[in-house]
């Protein structure tokens, strides 16, 4: 379209400010600003302000929130010999080609003080591995033990996907093969202020946002890689967030409930540590499988207590699922099926003169999806319980809870405790915690196997295997 043609699909949305300062823009100012407004979903722009703005957002939809089924951890033989079924399931299934890795890392890692994607983040104990290399050493590890393809893609959004993508080819792929690996870019939408008018920050620039995790599997599918994972035979996709340093990806038991329970969506989930630890809360809600923001769970049911005190509602969940290729494809037939949410921000604007205004008080919504709303679109469902010291402990914030020091910390205690099943001899303080930082590459051991050779020796500082 022509900027003519451009203007008068503004206006026919109530979005003509777009152009107030275009006459007076230089050529290159009206050529990006012409660029930007031809992106825009205009229709799902106006679906949205027309839910949040005019009829201020649609009420929760009724029913109660329920205790949900969870396979928790084995406790009994039967529970193992359950176990141990699923896992040789999931291991035949990554033999068989099956199993793609999704990655979703579209953030920056500016809580951190790094100006780069947080992929990029070195976090390893000793060797000071990025977050990205430690995954491509996971992924490496995996198709070498199974043999398998195990394709690999990983989304990005438009403030770090050039980034990325240098970052890969800078460093070789983090030495997997270059065409195993693909990109995808999460949909970006305008923040509107609250009479529906789309947000500019300068007067050639309008101001967008992520649409939040949800949007991994819109990217998934708009880009390709989803018809790229099923040409290779992979129909099952292991989803998993960049900042946790534990998990264990393409986990072969968790992979083997959600195939023998004839899932399309996943989750794996841990005991909360305390009622308002800022995880979801796995339930049912309205009679089907819900995660319900912690910021959402009310208090009475945040601090319900069944009769041996634990909590009623513990199950956290963690980011980590398995989704039917199928079933990810059928969410985006049509009109994506995940339903968006409104964030009030303080946004960014230019004001009448031109002159970019940045707001203390909240000024505008941004619109964003989560991933966990698909499960109650999903047919059946697979809840899964881990144990946090084997698969959860993300970098959020460079210090306190969930930060570099306490994954740094969980690393070095799970290497640990695998050298120490294997015999050799680990210091401890008076608490009990490892004194020595030391560091296992995936390529060496995954679960803590293949560390024979250390029985009966002391592990120093600074050990790296």
């Amino acid at each position: 379209m022509n900027a003519a043609e451009l203007k008068r699909r503004a206006e026919r949305y109530g979005q003509e400010h777009l152009f107030r300062f275009f006459d007076s823009l230089p050529a290159g100012g009206r050529e990006s600003l012409l660029r930007q407004i031809a992106a825009l979903d205009f229709d799902l722009v106006d679906a949205l302000v027309a839910k949040f703005v005019r009829r201020k957002g649609d009420p929760e939809p009724a029913g109660g929130i329920a205790e949900a089924d969870i396979l928790r951890l084995p406790r009994t033989g039967e529970e193992m010999r359950r176990e141990r079924e699923a896992r040789a399931a999931g291991e035949e299934a990554l033999r068989a080609g099956r199993v793609a890795a999704f990655l979703v890392a579209g953030g920056q890692g500016t809580r951190l003080g790094l100006d780069r994607p947080k992929g990029e983040f070195e976090i390893g104990p000793v060797t000071k591995r990025s977050l990205f290399r430690l995954h491509a050493e996971k992924i490496a590890a995996i198709r070498r033990r199974y043999r398998c393809a195990l394709p690999w893609a990983i989304m990005t959004s438009e403030a770090t996907d050039a980034r990325t993508r240098q970052y890969f080819e800078e460093n070789g792929f983090l030495g997997l093969p270059e065409d195993s690996v693909r990109f995808c870019v999460q949909e970006s939408i305008p923040a509107v202020d609250f009479q529906g008018r789309i947000v500019m920050d300068a007067p050639d620039h309008i101001h967008m946002s992520p649409n939040g995790h949800g949007g991994s599997l819109k990217a998934l599918y708009a880009s390709g890689v989803l018809d790229w994972f099923c040409s290779l035979g992979a129909d099952t996709i292991y989803y998993f967030q960049v900042d946790n340093v534990l998990l264990r990806i393409a986990d072969p038991a968790f992979i083997g409930y959600h195939l023998l329970g004839g899932a399309e969506m996943s989750l794996k989930v841990l005991a909360k540590n305390d009622p308002y630890e800022k995880v979801g809360v796995y339930a049912l809600k309205g009679g089907r499988p819900a995660v319900i923001e912690y910021s959402d769970l009310p208090a009475e049911l945040a601090e319900a207590r069944n009769p041996d005190g634990s909590l009623k509602y513990w199950a956290g969940s963690i980011a980590i699922h398995v989704l039917d290729a199928g079933f990810v494809r059928r969410l985006n037939e049509g009109v994506f099926a995940l339903p968006y949410h409104k964030a009030e921000k303080a946004v960014p604007f230019v004001d009448e003169t031109g002159r970019t205004v940045k707001p203390r008080e909240k000024n505008a919504l941004k619109f964003e999806t989560f991933v966990f709303d698909a499960l109650p679109l999903a047919r059946r469902v697979a809840c899964v319980e881990t144990r946090r010291e084997e698969d959860f402990s993300p970098v959020k914030n460079a210090t306190g809870v969930d930060s570099v020091e306490t994954a740094r910390r969980d690393m070095i205690e799970l290497y640990s405790r695998w050298l120490e099943a294997a015999g050799a001899k680990v210091p401890r303080d008076a608490s009990g915690r490892a004194i020595n930082p030391v560091e296992i590459s995936p390529l060496t051991s995954l679960e803590g196997e293949n560390l024979e050779s250390w029985r009966g020796r002391e592990v120093g500082p600074g050990t790296v295997i």
